[in-house]
């Protein structure tokens, strides 16, 4: 394979940080999955040691440009290039907009007669949803919604869109988001849904969305891949 790799060269800062960054042109240039040279080939290649490569190489793999596995048909592998999301509410509508198809895999769909108190503690349905991105699982999705602001939520279609299906049937529709982030590891039945190894990082959202007048009707507990997906933000300075 020949990825166009510039040697290392004195006065231009440590070895492992260029090979780093020339690792990162490479890598720009080939598509996802594309198995890289092995440790003692991009050694020999570059003239530096197979530590000095290894450091490089888990610096990629924390940014999340590749992925290394170890065992038979192991390696270093191109990573698929992570979703850049702006916030994690409305994820269909985001998900088209970057020229994916969304949609979901329900896991289960049940009505439990007193449900989260910040909904009110009345009846709510809960919803539990593998989120797909093309196809692939991107989120274990958990959802509350009071049930008397949407009756009859559970006979409807529910691997598409649950915003579009509550903004076309139903009077009270969510019009802002509260999310909180926060990192977590992928236990046993996290991993199994996603289709990742038991350890792998997460991030973790609770969202509270609000209704025009305030009521809060949806309370979410979700769980992105932290390897597929990027949250950006733009803060106005003034």
């Amino acid at each position: 394979m020949r990825l166009g790799l510039t040697r290392v060269k004195p006065g231009r800062g440590p070895a492992h940080a260029q090979i780093e960054a020339s690792l990162t042109s490479a890598i720009g240039r080939l598509p996802s999955g594309t198995r890289l040279p092995a440790e003692r080939e991009l050694a020999a290649r570059l003239e530096v040691s197979r530590m000095t490569v290894r450091h490089a190489l888990a610096s990629l793999e924390q940014r999340g440009l590749v992925t290394r596995r170890v065992g038979r048909g192991g390696g270093t592998f191109v990573a698929e290039p992570k979703l850049e999301l702006a916030g994690l509410a409305a994820l269909s509508d985001q998900l088209r907009r970057l020229g994916l198809a969304a949609g979901a895999r329900v896991l289960s769909a049940r009505e439990h007669p007193a449900g989260p108190e910040v909904l009110g503690g009345g009846a709510a349905y809960e919803i539990v949803r593998v989120r797909l991105a093309g196809g692939a699982p991107v989120a274990l999705e958990r959802t509350w919604f009071p049930a008397d602001a949407f009756p009859g939520l559970l006979d409807e279609p529910l691997e598409g869109s649950l915003y579009e299906l509550i903004r076309r049937r139903y009077t009270d529709v969510p019009v802002r988001a509260v999310e909180r982030l926060e990192p977590t590891v992928a236990g046993a039945r996290e991993a199994a849904a996603l289709e990742i190894a038991p350890g792998e990082p997460l991030i973790a959202v609770e969202r509270i969305a609000y209704a025009e007048a305030g009521q809060a009707l949806e309370l979410s507990r979700d769980l992105f891949r932290g390897d597929r997906v990027r949250v950006v933000w733009t803060t106005e300075l003034r």
